[in-house]
């Protein structure tokens, strides 16, 4: 049969790049079943009740079998983000996220507070992107110069990129204005293909590592817990899936579901979600539980599972519509066929999800999240945990900062240079212009601000903002 020409210039592209064979295979896999029309659609008739879930309160007698298992566990970190949202092209993990230190200091702390505390060897590995390794690796060697691994295992590993593919065409886009464009990651479920082709899953189970806590680096909520791992370890789950209960800022995330045939959980993204279901999709009440990315592996679950599969799992797919320069909208439209990490819970027959609190879930995706976490709302704790103030009895308050003004991170820093003003008392922000804050500033109850005109408005020291403060 004659090769489709298509298919080799992808071969050809992917191979020149140095993805591996396996890598290759798994696109071009993709490929296929969206040019035969898999679109990654979950439909809402699929679904059945999720049925009770155990709780993270419910595991405290389960704290003796996670110290006992925690010499055998591993951390990954997912760090193949930028700042692109918040106006950066480096690591988000490497921006200031409290008292001074980065997330990624946050991390490295909490690591060595873990291995002294447990005696354990606990590596750290992160995951990073074809964007983050340099920066990320050039920021541990300077700010933490004697921190590594011990048994040869690295500190980091890269996924993989792949070609985005013309929509018109259905073939890899061409842009010479920028070749760099013509190329996307695959999605966080390229950990399954980046352990194999690097050799790490092998390596970490021939020095007597069990299981896995895989989180994003921007989640300084997603600490690693001993009844979890006890959980985890006891029961011989294969996978486990954190989920919260979801508020109106989740409503577009992915939410936990179970599949109607099989009986198996798995995981329903906004991309996955037929158009005409997008209000039932967002409906809180009707999906109530959505996935924190806190996922627990067990590895020789996982080695099992990806060799049942030939190294090719059937995690569901999604379809992401783009343009090849995301900032121009004029620019070709393209799509990027990508995966969920956690959508593998549908490939492991007796995997679980943990309803977990809230405190389990704070990442910063833009600046009005960094707001919240660099005030006085949380607090860094003696094992160096970041967790909502003791005295903040009610959940954090929705802020939304102006994006002409607050979103890229220049431009917030401008207009808070003394640092976050105290939000602890704070019931809701909202800011509708340009606003530069002073130091020692409170803002308690519902606050809107507003600045209509073209000048700077400015908060002086010293002021407690309150309902209704208005500028």
């Amino acid at each position: 049969m004659k090769p489709d020409p298509i298919e080799a210039d992808i071969r050809a592209r992917m191979a020149a790049d140095g993805s591996p064979p396996l890598v290759i295979d798994a696109f071009l896999q993709s490929l296929r079943r969206w040019n035969d029309g898999d679109l990654g659609v979950i439909p809402g008739s699929s679904l059945a009740p999720l049925g009770d879930l155990p709780r993270l309160e419910d595991l405290d007698p389960f704290d003796p079998a996670g110290e006992a298992a925690i010499s055998r566990t591993v951390l990954i970190k997912l760090n193949g983000g930028l700042g692109t949202s918040m106006g950066l092209e480096r690591a988000k993990s490497l921006i200031i996220a409290k008292n001074g230190l980065s997330f990624l200091d946050i991390i490295v702390r909490q690591v060595e507070f873990l291995r002294r505390r447990c005696r354990a060897p606990l590596p750290l590995l992160l995951m990073n992107s074809f964007s983050t390794e340099a920066d990320s690796l050039a920021a541990l060697a300077q700010s933490h110069p004697g921190f590594a691994n011990d048994g040869a295992i690295p500190l980091s590993f890269s996924q993989h990129r792949v070609p985005k593919i013309d929509l018109a065409t259905r073939a890899p886009v061409r842009w010479p204005d920028n070749p760099a464009l013509e190329w996307c990651p695959p999605g966080h479920a390229d950990i399954y293909h980046a352990l194999q082709t690097t050799g790490l899953l092998d390596r970490l189970l021939s020095r007597g590592f069990r299981y896995a806590f895989v989180s994003n680096a921007d989640n300084l909520g997603a600490l690693l817990h001993m009844g979890i791992l006890g959980h985890i370890a006891s029961r011989r789950i294969p996978f486990l899936m954190e989920v919260t209960a979801r508020t109106e800022c989740d409503r577009k995330g992915g939410h936990l579901a179970r599949d109607r045939s099989s009986g198996r959980l798995l995981l329903r993204e906004s991309a996955q979600c037929p158009p005409s279901e997008a209000a039932d999709f967002q409906d809180t009440a009707r999906y109530s539980l959505f996935n924190t990315n806190n996922l627990w592996l067990d590895l020789e679950a996982l080695r099992d599972m990806l060799q049942a599969s030939g190294g090719l799992p059937q995690i569901p797919l999604i379809v992401n519509h783009k343009t090849v320069d995301p900032v121009r909208s004029d620019s070709s439209p393209v799509v990027q066929l990508e995966a969920a990490m956690g959508s593998a819970i549908s490939s492991f027959e007796h995997a679980a999800a943990l309803v977990v609190p809230r405190f389990r879930f704070a990442p910063v995706k833009t600046t009005n999240d960094l707001l919240a976490i660099r005030s006085d709302l949380y607090t860094l704790g003696e094992e160096h945990q970041v967790a909502l103030h003791p005295l903040r009895f009610t959940p954090p308050p929705a802020i939304t900062l102006d994006p002409r003004f607050y979103k890229n991170i220049a431009d917030f820093e401008e207009r808070f240079p003394h640092g976050a003003p105290s939000l602890l008392q704070c019931d809701s922000l909202q800011i509708d212009g340009d606003i530069h804050f002073g130091t020692h500033v409170r803002i308690e109850g519902a606050v809107h601000l507003r600045n209509p005109t073209a000048h700077p408005a400015r908060i002086a020291d010293n002021t407690r903002l309150h309902t209704p403060a208005a500028t």
